[in-house]
């Protein structure tokens, strides 16, 4: 129904993972929806009935001068994720937005968790990764304005969300190339921690019930599915994708793959070496046609269409697939 009465929704960024699916389906609802970026090229195009507006929003007089005195129902903030991101668009949203809603992270919560399922409750806490620490200071900055003047944010912590061309393991296509020559994979742990993890579209379908709705300001909203598989099946899942032979899974402590490999390390600590369930109730609650349709095995099969569909699209990280070798025979030794 509120999709008949045209919310009006401005989208910093529209062109990620995340927002081009919501982009997509805040129009197939009936929205108006104005897309600000840098009009940087991308996999993902805006939808052509979308709005486009050019401007870097690290540039508040840049953005100014491109919304001019419009006002929103809502606004999307894609792309903060510092406490100075949001400081900006406290400033420039102010007075324009009857709901302001900012993409937080499921890894805020509390880390390693204290018991699951994970929850709005869970405290926030990760003291591995910055970005979560990032993340969790942008909320209380949001709260703290909220409480304080009424700025009516609404929270949302997504977890793992891939589309069709995200490869949710740590070695992207080198991952995939691996498991097609029949050589061993690295994961992370034993391979049995619990993740969960998402297909852009269905978090699209709960994120846009949020949008124009009263209920969800000052509040916050855990957004996932609610499958959740071991990592040793989500390798497996691929490799059954790709029509691989039944992968060789070399199993390595994360804090061993942290010492040698410090750019996944973060990620591992912080986040994927946690078994992480969540329950989506309170989102339920709100959105109940909120249903998850495509099963991760679903989801694997469409991302190794979407790059053997182009050889070009499958790039190996030959540095990276040699410290896989390294950490591997390491191990084996």
């Amino acid at each position: 129904m509120r999709g008949e009465v045209r919310v009006k929704i401005l989208s910093i960024g529209g062109t990620g993972v995340i927002s081009t699916a919501v982009v997509d389906r805040a129009l197939a609802q009936g929205y108006s929806v104005t897309v600000l970026n840098r009009g940087t090229t991308t996999e993902r195009p805006v939808a052509s009935r979308a709005e486009v507006l050019t401007a870097d929003i690290r540039k508040p007089d840049e953005v100014r001068a491109a919304l001019g005195n419009r006002t929103f129902d809502v606004v999307v903030d894609f792309v903060a994720f510092t406490p100075d991101h949001i400081a900006a668009d406290i400033e420039l949203f102010t007075g324009r937005t009857g709901q302001y809603v900012f993409i937080s992270s499921a890894s805020a919560y509390q880390k390693p968790p204290a018991a699951l399922p994970i929850r709005e409750s869970t405290p926030l806490r990760n003291p591995f990764w910055q970005y979560s620490r990032e993340k969790i200071a942008c909320e209380d900055l949001l709260v703290a304005e909220y409480r304080e003047r009424g700025f009516p944010v609404t929270i949302v912590r997504p977890s793992h969300t891939y589309d069709h061309t995200k490869i949710a393991i740590a070695g992207g296509w080198t991952d995939i190339a691996r498991m097609r020559a029949g050589r061993p994979v690295l994961v992370h742990g034993d391979g049995t921690s619990l993740w969960t993890l998402t297909h852009s579209t269905d978090f699209a379908k709960a994120f846009v019930g949020l949008l124009g709705l009263p209920q969800a300001i000052g509040d916050s909203f855990t957004i996932t599915s609610d499958e959740f598989l071991t990592w040793n099946r989500i390798y497996q899942l691929f490799a059954e994708a790709a029509g691989a032979p039944e992968p060789e899974l070399v199993h390595v402590a994360s804090e061993t793959i942290a010492a040698h490999l410090p750019d996944l390390g973060s990620q591992l600590l912080g986040d994927k070496s946690h078994s992480v369930i969540f329950d989506n109730s309170k989102i339920k609650a709100l959105v109940p046609d909120f249903i998850c349709t495509t099963p991760f095995a679903l989801g694997a099969r469409e991302i190794v269409a979407w790059y053997d569909a182009d050889p070009n699209r499958q790039q190996v990280d030959f540095e990276l697939d040699a410290a896989f070798d390294r950490i591997i025979a390491a191990a084996q030794s």
